[in-house]
């Protein structure tokens, strides 16, 4: 059901339908609650035994390391190595899913007594992918075999440097593959056509991590040890690069976090401590990887070398860890600075063009740096709700990144324009692409008209999905208490949302921001207290007699000893708009 956009956010909502037949056979089977049954099949699960499995991840749960594709080619062109004490290059990519998945198969073969040297490759120097010089350099460092991770799917030239350079090569990757596979002893992608294969959801450090794991398993190496000292850097890809939070990505994550508080690698202590959150009494969550430990990892590869980062991960001294942890602190304020530069520039040049009348915005300026557009055009995104394209310009080139709505597929956007660029690809809702300046209006121009095509001014407004209905007495501590076993929050299993209709606003309490505000909310004899952030005044407007209908998430926190228990208001409108 999606409701007209009378909020006061001028958001449509969306409730998820019920459907009792699954609904009840959870609540039945597993003994849960009507809203927590009710939020498990809104995640797509129905069966019990798999929810069960949802509730009380297991490491038991990961799937066969072993069946992934091209394993034992991986395992015996590695492990030959090995044996004839030959050396391995390990490529990966500058960002986090990248230098974690490089760290992993780094610290992992070198503990098994293999001769390793990584890189990562630097975005301006070498760009996305394996560069020719990587090839040159892994030559000259004498490696024998070429190992990557989180790219090489697609690089059919690259790899064939590589053999003809004298190396093999090894690839591990989770992109999406061409219909002819490279050259290569293994491909280990579960993307692959020849499939279906386990794992498909993984991220770069997923598929390294399980490869890892198969050869420890092969060696008869304990594998506990081997979860306990590899899964902080696992959860560290798979959470920052945005992957889908069940199956074997729910097991990382949930062991992942724990094993990421309790670290004993030098790096990610300091980088910890350097984002404030090296208090060993508070849990870690995903949005700590995705908003405070990824974009510091990430922010070298934007503006400068993504080897900082690696060396982060791979350092084993306390000095080295805190001033590289340090570094990459002071990298990424930079980074935030010259974002906001780039976002005030282009918000500029959208309002001043008239470009937020178009269906599809296209921005493009000198002196944009090409690691930091990705991050603004989803700003732009968000300003505008438009699917919008962000370029930097240098040497009458302009190359960039794109971010879009639902119903806007911008791959296939891309492809329809072949004709007029000189590179791009990517997914629905993310992509990158390059052109000639001088194309850049007629690529705005075909944009615009193929998108006025399908999208209506609907498309436009932003969409709020709430999770289910429930009364206030619903909505309650032990609720979220209940509910706190679909933890950890991410990708493909959000935080709940909650509608709660015909409140009365009790009281309303202004905070030193009178853009935020405390309120009791009340309904049959019952009262919650809530904090509305952002949406003070809103509430202030409102008749005191008047009923409001709320979107809301729970909160429980904890300070100087005593819990307290919040509805954190998202939304809200008169109740019967």
């Amino acid at each position: 059901m999606i409701g007209l956009p009378a909020s006061a956010s001028q958001t449509n909502w969306r409730v998820l339908p019920d459907q009792p037949e699954a609904q009840t056979r959870l609540q039945s089977e597993l003994g849960v609650s009507r809203v927590l049954a009710k939020l498990l099949v809104n995640r797509g699960i129905t069966d019990p035994a798999e929810a069960e499995h949802f509730l009380n991840p297991s490491l038991d749960h990961l799937s066969d390391p072993t069946k992934l594709p091209d394993f034992e080619p991986a395992l015996r062109a590695i492990l030959g190595a090995r044996e004839r004490k030959e050396k391995i290059y390990i490529h990966g990519d500058y960002d986090v899913d990248g230098v974690s998945s490089t760290a992993i198969l780094h610290r992992f073969l070198t503990k098994i007594d293999c001769n390793v040297v990584s890189h990562v490759p630097h975005r301006e120097k070498e760009g996305y992918g394996i560069h020719s010089k990587a090839v040159h350099w892994a030559t000259e460092a004498g490696a024998q075999l070429f190992l990557t991770c989180d790219c090489g799917s697609s690089a059919h030239n690259a790899l064939e440097m590589v053999y003809e350079a004298g190396m093999k090569a090894v690839v591990t990757d989770h992109h999406e593959v061409q219909a002819t596979l490279p050259q290569a002893e293994a491909i280990v992608n579960p993307h692959r056509h020849d499939g279906p294969w386990p794992g498909i959801e993984l991220s770069g450090a997923g598929i390294a991590y399980q490869l890892c794991h198969g050869i420890c398993r092969g060696l008869g190496l304990p594998e506990a040890m081997f979860h306990k000292n590899f899964m902080d850097l696992a959860v560290l890809g798979t959470v920052a690069d945005v992957m889908p939070l069940h199956h074997d990505n729910r097991v990382i994550t949930a062991f992942g976090l724990r094993s990421l508080r309790g670290t004993g690698k030098a790096g990610l202590k300091a980088l910890l401590k350097v984002a404030q959150l090296d208090d060993p009494t508070k849990p870690l969550t995903t949005r700590h990887i995705g908003f405070q430990l990824g974009p510091r990892l990430n922010a070298v590869g934007r503006i400068d070398d993504a080897d900082v980062a690696l060396r982060l991960l791979l350092t084993n001294q306390d000095i080295e860890a805190t001033e590289l942890a340090e570094f990459l602190d002071t990298t990424n304020q930079e980074r935030r600075e010259r974002q906001k530069r780039i976002l005030d520039e282009a918000t500029e040049e959208i309002r001043n063009k008239g470009l937020d009348e178009k269906y599809v915005i296209v921005v493009a300026k000198e002196g944009w740096e090409k690691g930091i557009v990705g991050i603004v055009a989803g700003k732009v995104v968000e300003a505008f709700r438009r699917p919008a394209f962000v370029l930097a310009i240098e040497g009458g080139k302009a190359s960039g990144s794109a971010r879009s709505i639902p119903n806007f597929h911008l791959a296939n956007a891309i492809n329809l324009n072949r004709d007029i660029l000189a590179s791009g690809g990517g997914h629905a809702a993310a992509a990158g692409c390059s052109l000639v300046v001088e194309n850049i209006r007629e690529f705005a121009h075909r944009l615009d008209q193929h998108a006025r095509e399908f999208l209506t001014e609907e498309d436009f407004i932003p969409v709020t999905t709430i999770d289910a209905e429930a009364t206030l007495a619903e909505a309650s501590l032990e609720s979220l208490r209940e509910i706190s076993q679909l933890e950890p929050f991410g990708q493909a299993n959000p935080e709940p949302v909650f509608l709660c209709r015909n409140l009365s606003i009790l009281s309303l309490t202004p905070t030193r921001n009178p853009e935020h505000a405390r309120v009791t909310l009340g309904s049959d004899g019952h009262t919650r207290e809530a904090r509305a952030f952002g949406l003070g005044h809103q509430l202030g407007e409102m008749p005191r007699d008047a009923k409001i209908d709320v979107v809301f998430t729970l909160e429980e926190s904890t300070w100087n000893g005593r819990t307290q228990f919040k509805w954190l208001i998202r939304d809200f409108q008169r109740s019967g708009s």
